[in-house]
């Protein structure tokens, strides 16, 4: 039996990994849950799949949910705070890690996997955007295995050669075209924006997701951080990424190969189909999703972007192409400008422009250890929450 940790066990991603986890309890069990402040969602869990550990990333929750589970599972272990996930991420018995933590804040414990040569099932794209070559490093040199999680590099993946880590074209891979459903405001008219709600950005039309990932989705920073990430991930260059629109979001992504083949995965949108392909990778097992019924699908669409429509995809383009910290002080800047808009403080064109006012206001930094990671990071995330109060203040 593998033994399984889960960074993020009450989000969409951990609740889909332990949906596929629990039609097999003959080859997995879980060893760690983590939640950041969920006390109940992850007490029922613990109940349900009894893990050795439980850690909530809040202290005050951790010592809730350790009073909860004194009287009916003493045994389960409650951690708390930062060292706690990366101990769990670390343990001798853990096997797998899904790393679902959302934001910067997975940076840390999927290192902890990384330094411990575990399988990593990476759903956190931050972990890639802001530590790049450092955290591939990691996995190379402790003989981890990274495998994608977000549905389109999970695609990517299976339609490579199995040795893409020597480059793409000496592979026969002219490019990787990486599909967008658009999100919910393809069509909407861009004079409109302004109005747009945080309950609206967060209806996406096609996949269920927490609500950073879904604004993410609407203003297409999250394909624009997927592109940084397909850099990472099979070593090549934004110039061969090529985002695609595809609204019904059953291709998940495709890969150009030099004869002129293009070799695409499709699926449902259901995101225990990449989970259970890189649980059980190289071999396959059922994930409990609905087949493809490509009658009932009927037809595929498919658009260039509008970097117009989109400013943050054209963003993150651009930052793919630097060095140093550009793409740690773009993922600040915009989890603070999320956060901001979630919270009713600024509008959803107000995201935007915080990422490119701390762009241009801040100079990237050469970044050689985590340390460096974590000062460009907080360098970042103070400069946008000043921009946010000139903005509030009507003077931005």
């Amino acid at each position: 039996m593998k033994g399984v940790t889960i960074l993020g066990a009450t989000g969409s991603i951990g609740i889909n990994t332990l949906d596929v986890i629990s039609r097999y309890p003959e080859k997995y069990r879980i060893v760690a849950l983590t939640a950041n402040s969920e006390i109940e969602r992850l007490y029922r869990q613990c109940q349900t799949f009894h893990p050795e550990y439980a850690v909530m990333g809040n202290e005050l929750a951790a010592e809730k949910l350790a009073e909860k589970l004194s009287d009916v599972m003493p045994d389960i272990k409650v951690l708390a705070g930062m060292k706690g996930l990366e101990q769990v991420a670390s343990l001798e018995q853990v096997d797998i890690v899904m790393a679902a933590i959302v934001g910067a804040a997975g940076l840390l414990p999927t290192l902890s996997a990384a330094r411990s040569g575990k399988r990593i099932l990476l759903a956190n794209k931050e972990t890639l955007v802001v530590a790049g070559q450092i955290f591939i490093d990691e996995v190379r040199k402790n003989q981890a295995e990274l495998l994608p999680i977000d549905s389109e590099h999970n695609a990517i993946f299976q339609c490579m050669p199995d040795n893409f880590e020597q480059g793409l074209s000496s592979v026969g891979v002219r490019r990787i075209m990486l599909t967008s459903s658009g999100g919910p405001f393809l069509i909407t008219p861009v004079r409109e924006f302004s109005a747009i709600t945080p309950d609206q950005a967060c209806a996406h039309p096609n996949w269920a997701m927490g609500k950073k990932i879904s604004v993410d989705s609407a203003t297409m920073m999250n394909k624009g951080l997927e592109v940084i990430e397909a850099c990472l991930l099979f070593n090549t260059t934004p110039d061969k990424v090529q985002v695609v629109i595809h609204p019904q979001s059953v291709i998940h992504s495709m890969v150009e190969y030099l004869d002129g083949s293009v070799l695409a995965q499709l699926a449902t949108p259901d995101m225990r189909i990449p989970i259970a392909h890189a649980l059980a990778w190289p071999d396959r097992i059922e994930s409990g999703a609905e087949r493809l019924d490509l009658f009932k699908i009927a037809r595929l669409d498919f658009e260039a972007p509008d970097f117009d429509r989109f400013p943050c995809l054209a963003y993150a383009y651009e930052t793919a192409s630097q060095d140093n910290s550009a793409a740690i002080i773009m993922n600040a800047a915009n989890e603070v400008a999320v956060a901001a808009f979630l919270n009713h403080d600024i509008l959803f064109p107000g995201i935007p422009q915080v990422i490119s006012k701390t762009q241009s206001e801040l100079t990237p930094q050469s970044v050689e250890t985590i340390d460096d990671i974590l000062s460009e990071d907080q360098r970042a995330r103070e400069l946008a929450k000043d921009i946010i109060k000139e903005i509030m203040n009507g003077n931005c």
